[in-house]
């Protein structure tokens, strides 16, 4: 299975276009971390576009990964892979054993929430600091639905600093800022 498998899988099942720009942002991060790990930066990049390509259609818990995970066996994608996306949700009950499961559950809502940061800024992401998403991140009324405490918990069980983590996340984002549309 390549990334051109993946990309048709999430184009067949997502049509919003606001959650394919979260699924590439994932994506983004999850390469970053690839390389800077040393690992297979395909496998990594398939995992953050894919994580939430059941949304739309089973966006109930635990519906969504439980039906991704289905799919994705069927068509016979690896089971690290399908693993990882169903460890990306908590409640799916899946242990996050791997460093890529653990980088999708750490990358996932901060991208969401350095995406909405970005959004409301003139430059959008390309002066964007830690300490904006920092400030943005105490602000409970800002982008409420994304969970700070996953965003925390994920940088810890990746071993790496907060803002460390932060920072990297930006820098993959900004690599990508045309597609994500943050440029």
């Amino acid at each position: 299975m390549t990334y051109e498998d993946a990309l048709s899988l999430m184009h067949e099942y997502v049509k919003n276009e606001a959650l394919r720009k979260h699924m590439y942002a994932v994506e983004a991060a999850m390469r970053f971390y690839a390389s800077k790990f040393g690992d297979d930066e395909e496998k990594w990049a398939i995992a953050g576009l894919l994580h939430d390509f059941d949304f739309e259609q089973f966006p109930t818990i635990p519906e969504h990964t439980a039906k991704g995970a289905e799919i994705l066996r069927a068509q016979g994608w690896p089971e690290e892979i399908v693993a990882a996306i169903q460890g990306h949700a908590s409640y799916s009950g899946v242990p996050r054993t791997s460093r890529m499961a653990k980088t999708l559950y750490a990358c996932d809502e901060l991208c969401g929430l350095i995406a909405a940061v970005a959004v409301i800024r003139p430059n959008k992401i390309m002066d964007l600091e830690i300490s904006s998403v920092k400030k943005k991140m105490k602000a409970a009324a800002f982008a409420k639905n994304i969970s700070r405490e996953d965003i925390v918990q994920g940088a810890g069980e990746l071993g790496i600093p907060l803002d460390d983590h932060i920072a990297a996340v930006i820098e993959a984002m900004k690599k990508d800022a045309k597609r994500l549309n943050l440029g």
